[in-house]
């Protein structure tokens, strides 16, 4: 939520309105005027003896005004009192009573006269009284002897005191004796008890007078109480008492309520306007009564009314007419009730309705002094002029005084003069002075000039032109330098001469002036309005919900005008925040780490500057998992039933929203917690179920949504009795470890599940659907029990009771079970295999019978291994594999054979305690299948039209090769291939030489075996033909010419005149068209080599499609370059490297990857190679 905290626009308007108001009526001193009374001490002064007393009287005028005092009435003489003196320049009076003096000597009526040729002013009558501390009178403070559940009224009487005395009751310690609404204090500082108790007793009741105006506080004698409780009485203590002095020696009894103060059924009580209206009522009874208020015929006021002193004081504040009344208290306990009226009268000293103010008037003007005052009784209206009555001062022929007005008509300078309106009851006075100052001034304007207002757009903008001339200026105000007046809806004109735009816009900005005019002349001001963009918080702190222990961010993010320099606070709970280093303030936000529950509440981001404020808040909920609960409490205790109870922790913010019950077994598992039930978070009472011979304890665990609580203390322990037991095993099984025995298992009972001492198992069994009687056998707390002698896997019947020293738990359920199994006895019969394809073979078996397999079946196994590959090539080990087919199945699937190979299988049944004998070996063979690809590939001997292929047969064969397949094309420069060639070789083959294909071409080759199924995988190479020998003799038969080497030395040094000729003439400032002679004399080196001259061109790797710098260069040794090319042959196979040898021959390798292998030791040097710059010339 963002305020935006700026003073309301009608407030501060009528609070600058008012100010210039009286601004406006000021006189500037430099002129000539009566004296006014600026400050003055209150009437009723009272002054501390211990100090000097100074009383004020301050005032101004033109000239500047003398003082003089009067002293009740009479003419004080200061000068003859050594002790008195005043003030420079000033009327106050400094009556030095340190060295000697008395207070008391100086008491009395004072009042101050200001004056000047213009008037005279008065101040009020300020009564000089000195503070009063006295002390207690001396008497015999008697102890109270009151029997309890009598009333008591202890009295404090304290001094009077001048102001009266604050009252309080104490020990000797100093410390406050406790109140309540049986024992308090009354107004009048007597301290009441409704009805005593022993604990009453003590022998230090003080009552204590505090005089604030002297810092003093006065004691009174100790009073000793001593209360007698009848029960306790003695005989001792009757004898030392008369009836009198105990009240009678009746029972202690209840009584109904009478009232202490105030006294009878009804009182009057007068209020001055204005004033706190106290009532009060105070009453006695046993029980204590309850006091409350009520006003017949009305309501009592809201907002002003408070009670105190435990509803035995109502409090009126700022009481009116309005509050008069009766007022009734009414005292109740439940035998009975009392009341008191008071008739509350309200009066009021007088008060003003109009007070009198200056005038200032020129020349032949007319005006009015209004003196309108309210009270009640009504006061009575009086004037002075000059502190003169009027009834006796000197005629003025320009005032006509009518009740509470004065009116002046046609004024003269003479006509100055100060008038004091004096209205008065029988509560008091009020004074008044208001001057008539009549003077012919031109206009001035009081408001300094280019003053400067800055206000937020939206708002009120007041400027200020304050003024004065006589007679009264008129008020114009302008916009810019030739801007007409202004005027309308949009502008509010006051008679202060104050501008108020009541919304400034950003186009409100400018310079306005003010011209003050009257008859005696004109005069203006300028004054200038800066507009400026409200600040806004743009981001606000969001509402946050973290657990103790993290941390948090509050973000505050503002714009605001730029011209404005904003400054960021934050606030806790509208406090400042703690002093602590866990708190970072940033720029725009306030992050707080490592939280704790002190951290909640709310966080205010105030954003401040010179001309605005606005603030956003956001709260911080600090949560954490719930404390624990307390107060653990078992009842309604039965033997297998208690209730249990408890006092939820606090939930730390997050509400709980279940309990976890837990209990301990102190008497089987003691320290071991185990869950019991849980409960919904509102709930704190849950009946438990129970079991016998369990040493209970319980706890509780609160759980929220932020985690678990730390489980609460572990309430008192509860022993349940022993029982039978209640249920019996859980798992029972029959299982036999050897072909002769069963073994019987089961989950035994924990311990609370015993129900009682002595655990113990009852365990049965018979063999199924022969007839037979049980067995039983009582065995100790344990988890099996072997049967031996058993035959080999028979069904039995079993069941396991479990039994106590109190007897036995409820007929346990049968189980049915079989003794222990061993080898299947026989193997499968009639095993066939059928081949599906090359790959695969289905398997057909009978199933032995049931009997034979002697436990239980879990299905059957297959072994099978390769013998041989028929194409002639045995296998060096055979291995055995097998598959295990689950279940009574008669038929399974082998995969993954070999093709055209030999293979042998046998089958056996699997039990539970292992494997039967196998059936006899049968053999099976796979049919042919496509052959893998030839093992390899070698393309040598290169010649300018042939190329020899040289292979190995395949690895696999998987059959009987037929023939080879060869394909082949050509690629030329642009890596397009040509028209495919097919070849079929015949199987015995494993060489081949290719004729009539073109020289210095690229070919790619595609090669496969093949069976009477099909054709297998193919290899792929690729190799290139040579160029011409002789062109390739003969380039090097030029390169090495002496010729050829004169002809490079001429063109290098024509190349060298040439660039020193462009160099001279560009310093000439001539141009030479170098780019055009570069291109004419092209440099041979990055000419490309034509195919049909010999010369190699342009080529491209498949993989990177980069061409190969112009002019690159094959090596001597025929290799190709990886600096030159990033060319491999292997881009148009599958993973052939390959390099030229010397003599020319391709020698290339089969791999499955891609891999390009450097050259080694085929680095050419960097010069251009004469063969081929030669070539570029021809």
């Amino acid at each position: 939520m963002m305020t935006k905290k700026t003073i309301s626009a009608s407030r501060a308007s009528l609070i600058l309105f008012l100010c210039q108001m009286i601004t406006a009526l000021e006189v500037p001193l430099d002129l000539s005027q009566p004296p006014t009374i600026t400050q003055q001490s209150p009437k009723d002064y009272i002054v501390d003896p211990r100090e000097n007393i100074v009383i004020q009287c301050e005032a101004k005028g033109k000239p500047p005004p003398s003082f003089s005092w009067t002293r009740n009435g009479t003419h004080f003489d200061i000068d003859k009192d050594a002790r008195v003196t005043v003030k420079p320049n000033s009327g106050t009076l400094v009556i030095n009573i340190m060295n000697g003096g008395k207070a008391e000597a100086y008491e009395g009526v004072y009042q101050c006269t200001a004056r000047n040729e213009r008037g005279a002013a008065i101040s009020n009558n300020i009564v000089i009284r000195p503070s009063r501390s006295p002390l207690w009178t001396k008497e015999k403070v008697e102890p109270k002897h009151v029997r309890e559940g009598d009333p008591l009224v202890l009295h404090c009487s304290p001094p009077v005191g001048l102001p009266p005395p604050i009252i309080f009751w104490m020990d000797n310690s100093f410390q406050r004796l406790p109140q309540n609404e049986r024992v308090s204090q009354g107004l009048n500082g007597d301290l009441y008890f409704s009805n005593v108790k022993p604990e009453d007793t003590r022998e230090d009741y003080i009552c204590y007078a505090r005089f604030n105006h002297t810092q003093t506080i006065q004691q009174k004698q100790p009073i000793s109480v001593k209360v007698f409780s009848m029960d306790s009485l003695n005989e001792t203590i009757s004898a030392n008492l008369s009836d009198t002095d105990f009240y009678g020696a009746k029972p202690l009894t209840e009584r109904r309520p009478t009232l202490l103060t105030p006294v009878g059924s009804t009182s009057n009580k007068v209020e001055l306007r204005g004033n706190v209206l106290l009532l009060e009522c105070i009453a006695e009874g046993l029980p204590t009564p309850v006091v409350r208020w009520i006003k017949e015929g009305g309501e009592l006021p809201i907002n002003r009314t408070f009670f105190e002193n435990f509803k035995k004081t109502l409090k009126i504040i700022e009481v009116s007419e309005a509050d008069s009344g009766k007022y009734k208290c009414v005292a109740r306990n439940p035998l009975g009730s009392t009341h008191h009226t008071i008739t509350v009268t309200v009066k009021a000293a007088p008060y003003w309705i109009t007070a009198p103010r200056n005038l200032v008037l020129s020349p032949g003007e007319d005006g009015t002094l209004i003196c309108r005052a309210n009270g009640n009784p009504k006061p009575n209206i009086s004037w002075l002029t000059n502190a003169v009555p009027i009834a006796i001062a000197p005629e003025d022929p320009s005032r006509k005084v009518d009740g509470d007005t004065i009116i002046f008509s046609d004024v003269q300078e003479r006509s100055s003069a100060v008038y004091q309106c004096n209205a008065s009851n029988e509560y008091g006075y009020l004074l008044a002075n208001a001057f008539v100052n009549v003077l012919a001034e031109p206009p001035r304007i009081l408001t300094p000039a280019n003053k400067l207002y800055q206000v937020i757009a939206n708002n009120p903008a007041l400027l200020d032109c304050a003024f004065f001339g006589s007679p009264v200026p008129e008020i114009e105000w302008f916009k810019g330098v030739k801007g007409s007046i202004l005027h309308g809806d949009l502008y509010v004109f006051h008679d202060n001469g104050t501008l108020e735009i009541p919304v400034a816009q950003k186009d409100s900005t400018g310079t306005y002036t003010c011209v003050a005019r009257n008859k005696l002349g004109n005069v203006q001001n300028e004054v200038h309005l800066e507009v400026k963009d409200p600040t806004m918080i743009i981001k606000q702190p969001e509402y946050k919900i973290i657990q103790r222990g993290g941390q948090v961010s509050f973000e505050c993010t503002i714009k605001h005008d730029p011209t404005l320099i904003p400054t960021i606070t934050w606030l806790k709970n509208n406090g400042e925040l703690p002093d602590d280093e866990r708190f970072i303030i940033h720029k725009d936000s306030l992050a707080i780490m490592n939280i704790t529950d002190k951290d909640d509440g709310t966080y205010t981001c105030v954003a401040n500057t010179t001309l605005d404020s606005v603030s956003a808040s956001a709260v911080l909920t600090v949560v954490d998992r719930p404390n624990p609960p307390f107060d653990l409490e078992l009842t309604d205790q039965l033997e297998r039933s208690i209730q249990l109870s408890w006092i939820p922790g606090y939930d730390n913010n997050s509400p709980i929203t279940n309990f976890v019950i837990e209990y301990e077994d102190g008497m089987h598992e003691p320290g071991v917690w185990h869950y019991q039930t849980e409960v919904r978070g509102t709930q704190t009472t849950v009946q438990l179920k129970l079991s016998p011979y369990v040493n209970y304890s319980f706890r509780v665990i609160a759980v929220n949504e932020i985690g678990r609580s730390q489980p609460s203390e572990a309430s008192e322990q509860y022993l349940t009795k022993a029982a039978n037991p209640d249920e019996n095993p859980s798992g029972v099984q029959g299982i036999g470890s050897e072909p002769d025995n069963l073994v019987i298992i089961w989950e035994p009972l924990k311990g609370f599940q015993s129900n009682g001492p002595g655990l113990q198992y009852k365990v049965s069994w018979r063999q199924k659907d022969v007839g037979d009687e049980w067995t039983s056998v009582i065995v100790a707390n344990v988890s099996k029990y072997i049967v031996s002698g058993t035959p080999t896997f028979v069904p039995y019947e079993m069941k396991v009771q479990a039994l106590n020293d109190l007897g036995y738990a409820p007929e346990p359920a049968e189980v049915i079970g079989h003794s222990g199994e061993d080898l299947p006895m026989v193997a499968p019969g009639n095993v066939q295999v059928h081949t599906v394809n090359s790959t695969l073979a289905k398997v057909h078996w009978d199933p032995i019978p049931l009997k034979t397999v002697r436990g239980h079946l879990q299905g059957y196994r297959i072994y099978y291994w390769k013998v041989q590959s028929l194409s002639k090539r045995r296998r060096r080990h055979v291995e055995k594999k097998i598959l295990t087919f689950s279940g009574n199945k008669t038929h399974g699937m082998l995969p993954g054979l070999e093709p055209y190979s030999s293979y042998k299988l046998n089958v056996r049944v699997v039990n539970g305690k292992g494997e039967g004998p196998a059936s006899p070996d049968r053999l099976f063979k796979t049919p042919e299948g496509v052959p893998s690809s030839p093992s390899f590939l070698k393309i040598t001997n290169p010649t300018l039209d042939s190329l020899t292929l040289e292979w190995g047969p395949p690895t696999h064969p998987n059959g009987v090769l037929i023939a080879y397949t060869l394909k082949f094309q050509p690629i030329n420069s642009t890596h397009e291939l040509g028209p495919l060639v097919e070849i079929r070789i015949p199987a015995n083959e494993t060489s081949l030489i290719l004729s009539n294909l073109n020289y210095s071409t690229r070919y790619k080759f595609y090669f496969y075996a093949q069976t009477s199924v099909g054709s297998g995988s193919q290899i792929t190479e690729e190799a290139v033909t040579i160029m011409d020998e002789a062109m390739a003799s003969r380039q090097v038969d030029i390169a090495t010419q002496g010729w050829f080497i004169g002809l490079m030395c001429a063109v290098a040094l024509l190349i060298l005149i040439l660039l020193i000729v462009c160099f001279i003439r560009r310093n000439k400032g001539g141009k030479y068209p170098v780019k055009e002679k570069e291109d004419a004399h092209a440099d041979p080196e990055i000419q490309p080599m034509k195919e049909d001259d010999g010369t190699f061109g342009e080529y491209s790797d498949a993989e990177d499609h980069k061409p190969l710098k112009k002019g690159s260069r094959t090596p001597s040794d025929r290799t190709v370059k990886k600096e030159d090319s990033d060319d491999s042959l292997v881009d148009y196979g599958e993973g052939v490297n390959g390099q030229f040898n010397e003599d020319g021959s391709f020698i290339g390798q089969y791999s499955g990857k891609k891999e390009k292998e450097p050259a080694e030791g085929n680095e050419s040097s960097e010069a251009p190679s004469p063969v081929n710059a030669m070539n570029s010339f021809v």
